[in-house]
Formats: C-alpha cells, sequence, structure tokens
C-alpha cells in the first residue's frame, strides 16, 4: 500500500506540459504590444520625419545624422543638397541624412 500511495504521489505532483496553443497566446499578445509601443510609432516619427525633409527650403536649420549642424543653402532636385556649416563653407549632403530640422531662420532686416 505505501509503494502505491508514493506512486500516486509522484503522478500527481509531476507538471502537465503545456499545449502549444497557450504558449501561442502570449507570443502574440507580446507581439502586438511590441508593434504599438515600438515599432509604429517609429514608422510615424519616421514618415513625419520624410515629409519634413522633402518639404526643405533655403534657410532652413538643419542637424545631420553625423551631428553637423548647418543652415540649408541650396535645395537641389535630385537625392542631395547643400548645406552652409560656416562663413563660406558649404557640404553637400544627401536628404536622407537629415535627422531633425530645427527650424527656418528669420533674416532681419534694419532700417
Amino acid at each position: 500500500m505505501l509503494s502505491s500511495s508514493i506512486s500516486f504521489l509522484a503522478q500527481a505532483a509531476a507538471p502537465a506540459a503545456p499545449s502549444q496553443t497557450s504558449m501561442l497566446v502570449p507570443m502574440v499578445c507580446m507581439g502586438v504590444i511590441f508593434y504599438f509601443m515600438l515599432i509604429r510609432p517609429q514608422q510615424k516619427r519616421q514618415k513625419e520625419l520624410q515629409s519634413r525633409v522633402s518639404s526643405l527650403k533655403t534657410g532652413d536649420k538643419v542637424v545631420t545624422n553625423g551631428g553637423i549642424h548647418g543652415i540649408v543653402a541650396n535645395v537641389k532636385d535630385g537625392p542631395t543638397l547643400s548645406l552652409n556649416v560656416a562663413d563660406n563653407v558649404r557640404i553637400e549632403v544627401d536628404k536622407s541624412a537629415i535627422s531633425l530640422i530645427e527650424a527656418a531662420t528669420e533674416t532681419v532686416v534694419k532700417s
């Protein structure tokens, strides 16, 4: 009788293996949470930046991915634009390298 009760207790204490569907539900929930918390906001920011880069005009202050601050000197039809980074210093950068558009500079006319 003692051996039969020990084997019964051993069988009752063994955990049941989770089914595949019960493991799939939390994974799907985590995927949905990641999409709405990480992926979707990043896509929105990227689309907004892309639209702002396409509407750049001369005089806008920008920052490139490399950390170069400059003022847009010339917007070209192709994939590049000219930045004025210092007096008489212009560099040509890809439009895709723009990471931040600060604001348009206002020229003050003194009378």
